[in-house]
């Protein structure tokens, strides 16, 4: 008898269930905007929620969207749904979240969001079922006039990164520069321009700007990335100058101003050998020549002696020019150009600079170099004609 009361109690609550009378407490969603206490101004991110609560078993589904007339906006992330128990009652949840940038001030409405659902009846056939939101409007205040770029963000962080110590730089070394930005907040297109660095005493070279997106609960994330090669255009030293913008913080409700500090470029002092702390490094064992390399070297002997004794001076340099097929730099050098490959062959005259000591000849022809490689108005450089010229200087 009490089981037959159970089934009496438990069957017509399964059957309305599964029939195809659905009530408000069975399906139902809302939209909500966020609300930070203030007017959004224009372009400024707006943060919704779309949340559904559903008791019944969907089969399919499909979220419509209003226009967003007067709104440009951004979905973050996919859609989620989870299990919750409201009221002790197990629900299934859909939540989407979304960033919309309002373009024009004023009243603005949002249109209601209809969710189409696939459910089954008591004879497990499909039937659609529609609900929607109520429809919502937001004010919005036309953003103030700035003297350069708008630019509202929740949040902004910048860093400010060089690839080696800018003051400290090897003869004829260039330095990278780059500036990332992080912006909550903000969409890839709200970034203000790359700015133009400058310096009255340095060669500078743009590189094409990067922007990334990232999507977040909290908004989308954008990074971007300014970066310049620099080099001081002459033997001492360069500045660069600083750099500044303006941003909106829409957090604290204020414009504020961001100066990145100016920086010394410059080349280093160089003395050869490094002193160091450490244990004494080991030698090397060392190598006989073979016949041919010691006749060549006792020729070269015979000579100079010849010549000191007839009263000629022979410069150990000029010796060890003409001798610069025992060179590996110089191998590596002449190598790089009959491979057509500048990169490397600009490393390589560098590293010359570096143990033989700046010359200003060939620190010339680096800079004449960087401009042929960088300018995309100046012809490609002869890469053969160059290590040609920069062993001779």
């Amino acid at each position: 008898m009490k089981w037959l009361v159970l089934l009496l109690i438990v069957l017509p609550v399964q059957v309305l269930a599964q029939s195809k009378t659905v009530l408000p407490s069975e399906a139902s969603i809302e939209v909500t905007i966020e609300d930070n206490g203030s007017v959004p101004f224009t372009q400024e991110m707006v943060l919704l929620t779309i949340r559904g609560v559903y008791r019944r078993h969907i089969t399919r589904e499909e979220l419509v969207q209003p226009d967003f007339e007067g709104f440009s906006w951004a979905q973050l992330g996919p859609d989620s749904w989870s299990e919750e128990r409201i009221n002790g009652r197990k629900f299934i949840v859909f939540t989407r979240r979304m960033a919309i940038y309002p373009v024009e001030a004023g009243e603005l409405a949002i249109g209601p969001f209809v969710h189409r659902l696939t459910l089954t009846d008591e004879n497990d056939d499909w039937f659609e079922h529609e609900i929607q939101s109520e429809p919502l409007s937001i004010q919005v205040a036309e953003a103030p006039a700035t003297k350069d770029w708008w630019f509202p963000v929740r949040m902004l962080q910048i860093s400010d990164q060089w690839s080696n110590a800018p003051d400290q730089l090897a003869p004829g070394e260039g330095v990278l520069r780059v500036i990332r930005l992080e912006a909550l907040g903000a969409t890839p297109e709200m970034i203000p321009p790359m700015p133009e660095l400058t310096s009255p005493s340095a060669l500078i070279f743009a590189h094409p700007e990067k922007r990334l997106v990232e999507l977040t609960p909290e908004g989308p994330v954008t990074y971007a990335f300014w970066r310049w090669t620099i080099r001081p255009s002459n033997d001492t030293s360069g500045l660069v100058e600083p750099l500044q913008f303006s941003y909106f913080d829409t957090f604290a409700r204020e414009a504020r101003e961001v100066t990145i500090s100016p920086q010394r470029i410059a080349y280093g002092t160089f003395t050869g050998a490094v002193p160091s702390d450490g244990p004494e490094e080991v030698a090397p064992p060392v190598t006989l020549l073979k016949w041919p390399a010691f006749a060549f070297a006792a020729v070269v002997f015979l000579a100079g002696l010849v010549l000191g004794m007839s009263g000629h001076k022979v410069a150990a340099s000029k010796a060890l020019q003409r001798l610069s097929v025992f060179d590996p730099l110089v191998r590596d050098l002449r190598g790089c150009a009959k491979a057509g490959r500048a990169n490397g062959l600009r490393q390589t005259a560098v590293a010359i600079l570096r143990r033989d000591g700046p010359s200003s000849g060939r620190l010339e022809q680096i800079r004449d170099f960087d401009r042929q490689v960088f300018d995309p108005k100046v012809a490609a450089p002869d890469l053969n004609e160059f290590v040609r010229k920069f062993l001779k200087n």
